[in-house]
């Protein structure tokens, strides 16, 4: 898959245009034997070629506003885009105003010269990190299609987008894993950064405690560059780093068990050709990661949060994903007492985290614990819902509570089930993150 740097490199050299770009994406957004049709829920075909005629007219003239000039890009359905409806992947906002101005980072991407080409599929109010949406359709994971396996959540449809080549970047958003379980499962890099990073406005909120916005790309460069636009910074290359030297934390206890065949030998051979590279490999406790499951116990803080988002359509819950809007009705159940206690308990832990974290460049652990089960498994009944769902959220869903930055990245054997190798930080290392994660990215090789 190509690489941001490397399409830039070619519109340079006149080697490719931006409407040469956009309409290779747009053909494979159209392919009938692909997931177009399932990973997009809008495409904006007509606008986006107008804005690459411009584009390609502007680099006529010298003028290249980034280093994304030109670049076709999907943002998620949570995003408003002007004058487009930002359903979330709700039947419910079908009849919504359409947005009046771009949300912010979709804002920052078109001054920086990507080009829009449509809107990418979601769970319901991205609630949920199976993937499955009985509104819309769920797009099947590019791996293994045939079997038809979910694409993990909650950004669905952009890293069934972003593997398919349907788009350079796919902007996601990562409350509980959103970006980086459908990046791990689908086999695409994804980042989280931290969440007030980038700002939210004009994202429709699931927990405005825990939101971060991020992309889904081809490459560790690829999501630095973007992050950067994203965050409204000058993109800049990242610090150069070897694995040799590396200080890597591997936490013991809970994250580390019940994992996948496939997921334990992926990330077991990951960390034996880091270690052969150099890399100085430690083991040991990390109480706030430790503690994981009490964060989320009775809904956490995203289950307060969504409630107070969406109590005003208690009375149209018949209109949601059953499993969305039950999970939205718990949150009735939390009280003011035990929300304000946990928001203290998760400051503690974010200190906790980042003393522990500190002698280390990153802490890294498998993404997800296990490969993508498939649709019918996940699916089958509420209770088979509810634990793939968990399983899925589990080693992800820490780093937000921790308010910590994270990556991931493809470390399995090429043809094999794709599993995720999140590297991992404390608040505010998000550009330190991005450059472990390319010394490890170059270590490791093509995926």
């Amino acid at each position: 898959m190509a690489t941001a740097e490397h399409l830039a490199t070619d519109l340079a050299e006149g080697r490719t245009t931006s409407r040469q770009l956009v309409e290779e994406a747009l053909e494979r957004i159209a392919d009938s034997s692909a997931e177009g049709p399932r990973a997009f829920t809008h495409v904006d075909a007509g606008a986006a070629r107008l804005m690459a005629d411009a584009s390609d007219a502007m680099r006529e003239h010298g003028i290249v506003r980034s280093p994304i000039e030109g670049l076709p890009v999907s943002v998620k359905d949570l995003f408003a885009v002007a004058g487009q409806v930002t359903r979330a992947g709700s039947a419910l906002l079908a009849d919504a105003a359409p947005a009046e101005q771009d949300a912010a980072a979709v804002a920052r991407l078109r001054a920086a010269g990507a080009i829009i080409i449509g809107r990418t599929n979601m769970v319901e109010f991205a609630f949920g990190g199976v993937g499955l949406n009985p509104h819309t359709g769920t797009p099947r994971n590019p791996w293994d299609r045939r079997t038809g396996r979910v694409p993990g959540g909650s950004s669905s449809g952009a890293a069934v987008a972003q593997a398919d080549g349907m788009s350079v970047m796919s902007l996601g958003s990562d409350t509980r894993g959103s970006v980086r379980i459908p990046g791990a499962l689908c086999g695409v890099v994804g980042f989280k950064p931290t969440a007030r990073r980038v700002p939210t406005d004009g994202a429709f909120p699931l927990s405005w405690t825990l939101d971060s916005v991020g992309p889904l790309a081809n490459s560790v460069a690829c999501c630095a560059t973007y992050d950067a636009i994203l965050a409204g910074t000058r993109p800049s290359p990242l610090v150069p780093l070897e694995v040799r030297g590396l200080r890597l934390l591997v936490p013991q206890g809970g994250l580390m068990d019940d994992l996948d065949d496939d997921v334990a030998r992926a990330f077991g051979v990951t960390l034996s050709a880091l270690a052969r590279a150099g890399a100085c490999i430690t083991t040991a406790t990390v109480p706030p990661l430790d503690a994981h499951q009490s964060y989320f116990e009775g809904g956490g803080i995203a289950g307060a949060e969504a409630f107070v988002v969406h109590r005003k359509n208690l009375d149209r819950l018949h209109l949601y994903d059953p499993r969305v809007g039950e999970r939205i009705a718990l949150g009735a159940h939390i009280g003011a007492a035990d929300h304000i206690e946990l928001l203290r308990l998760r400051a503690s832990a974010i200190g906790q985290f980042s003393a522990a974290a500190a002698p280390f460049d990153a802490v890294v652990m498998p993404t997800v614990a296990c490969i993508a089960p498939t649709i019918e498994e996940a699916g089958r009944s509420d209770d088979d819902y509810v634990r793939w769902n968990l399983r899925l959220l589990r080693n992800a869903g820490v780093v937000n509570f921790l308010d910590g930055c994270a990556l991931t990245l493809p470390c399995h054997e090429q043809g094999a089930a794709p599993v995720g190798f999140m590297v991992c930080g404390p608040t505010g290392t998000d550009r330190h993150v991005l450059a472990v994660g390319a010394a490890i990215e170059r270590a490791l090789g093509p995926r």
